[in-house]
């Protein structure tokens, strides 16, 4: 349980403090190319959700968050019979990436999303702008998805 909070905290606190140095340094719809047509920091505000879907339901996805958030607690603080650290591994990029994007939607009424990459390529051009937390909740989603294939069939 030690290891989940040394994973959290870290990448709520590089989420936070991203947005925060965002806020205070890039003009909101700007561009400041990283790579050149490839990879950019933006500010951009997001009332919605992934992809800027569902815009104006700021309270809705407070109350979402919410919900999430005493799920992975109650997921992480349940007994088990065995550890799974790709069970875990999820549990705590989710707790991060959630937690992030809520401090946002409480503090802020908006989720801020600052980074954007260019893939050249057919309807992603370019991918949406998004966060770390947003990154956080992509990545408890695939380590999640390896937990359950890794799991093996109950007894009949």
């Amino acid at each position: 349980m030690k290891w989940i909070a040394f994973l959290s905290l870290p990448l709520y606190a590089l989420d936070q403090i991203s947005k925060y140095w965002i806020l205070h340094h890039i003009d909101v719809e700007s561009q400041i190319p990283v790579i050149p047509r490839w990879f950019y920091l933006v500010n951009v505000t997001n009332t919605g959700a992934a992809f800027g879907s569902f815009k104006n339901n700021n309270a809705f996805f407070i109350v979402l968050s919410c919900i999430a958030l005493i799920a992975v607690v109650f997921l992480l603080l349940r007994k088990q019979d065995h550890k799974d650290a790709w069970r875990d591994l999820s549990l705590a990029l989710l707790l991060a990436g959630v937690f992030g994007n809520l401090t946002d939607r409480l503090t802020l009424g908006h989720v801020i999303d600052f980074l954007l990459v260019n893939l050249h390529v057919r309807f992603a051009n370019p991918w949406p702008a998004f966060n770390v937390a947003d990154s956080c909740i992509c990545v408890a989603v695939i380590c999640f998805i390896i937990h359950t294939l890794r799991q093996k069939p109950a007894p009949p």
